[in-house]
């Protein structure tokens, strides 16, 4: 049975606002203090959402794409509204340049608290003042991809449930266990490097400096249990983050280049001290 769509004909429908005029701040806090909502883009994202529990609440389908890409997520969608309209008139709407077919507006995940994340894992990512959410997004798929089994971020980072993050992140922020830092059941006025080193994990902060160990040291391979941190573009990690932790590690680079995209940085990080080699 195809779904039944709704023809976009007045821009200021309050159904349309979540596209239209809300910004993501204000959807991430909509309900607030009882959760908020996010937009997933494309049709592998909200899958991906939708196969993790995210409740849909509406969806907004260029019409060439109701039939095409798009159809098979929109027949697993619940009884919601399905807005459409051309691609002009969606991009009118939005103002996003490229919707890729399918928007769809969902409730937030309740995300669960860092000792639950992290339980029964040996090697994670640390995510301290990554603000770009393209960064969070490709971090978090490298994770996925290279062999981490969660991911923590503070709460200065850009928001994985962020349209772009989760975009870029081709829906794996979905499939991916991750929480915030500051969201613990036990740690609650600690550092969080002194957290996670309560939790059993070794600390390995990723820095340009020059007590550092590399990245291949075969110390790093044979700890039980690593969480691998890394900081923002540019500023990189705090000092106090660097001191605290068990390792300063390092990338080791040719031709004079002494450092990397925090993203690429990520991947390579990632592949280099994960415990999965295919």
């Amino acid at each position: 049975m195809e779904k039944e769509l709704i023809e976009i004909t007045d821009y200021e429908d309050p159904r349309l606002d979540v596209y239209a005029r809300l910004n993501e701040t204000q959807l991430r806090h909509y309900y607030a203090p009882n959760g908020g909502l996010f937009i997933a883009e494309s049709p592998r994202v909200t899958a991906r959402a939708l196969a993790a529990g995210c409740q849909p609440l509406s969806a907004l389908v260029e019409r060439s794409q109701a039939f095409g890409e798009a159809a098979e997520v929109l027949e697993s969608l619940p009884d919601i509204p399905v807005f459409t309209g051309t691609s002009q008139t969606i991009r009118q709407l939005t103002n996003i340049p490229m919707t890729r077919g399918l928007l769809c507006c969902m409730r937030r995940p309740v995300l669960p608290s860092v000792e639950t994340v992290t339980a029964g894992t040996r090697r994670i990512a640390v995510l301290e003042n990554v603000t770009n959410p393209t960064n969070v997004g490709a971090i978090i798929r490298s994770a996925a991809a290279l062999g981490m089994e969660a991911v923590l971020l503070n709460h200065a980072c850009s928001d994985p449930c962020y349209r772009r993050a989760a975009r870029v992140s081709m829906g794996t922020v979905f499939q991916m266990p991750w929480t915030y830092l500051e969201n613990t059941e036990t740690g609650r006025g600690m550092h969080y490097v002194a957290l996670l080193q309560s939790l059993g994990f070794k600390t390995a902060a990723l820095a340009l400096r020059k007590d550092t160990v590399s990245i291949s040291d075969p110390c790093l391979a044979a700890e039980e249990r690593l969480a691998v941190i890394l900081g923002a573009e540019g500023e990189g990690l705090t000092d106090e983050t660097i001191d605290r932790s068990d390792y300063t590690i390092r990338i080791p680079m040719a031709h004079g280049v002494d450092s990397l995209n925090v993203a690429a940085c990520s991947a390579v990080a990632f592949w280099e001290l994960s415990l999965y080699k295919g």
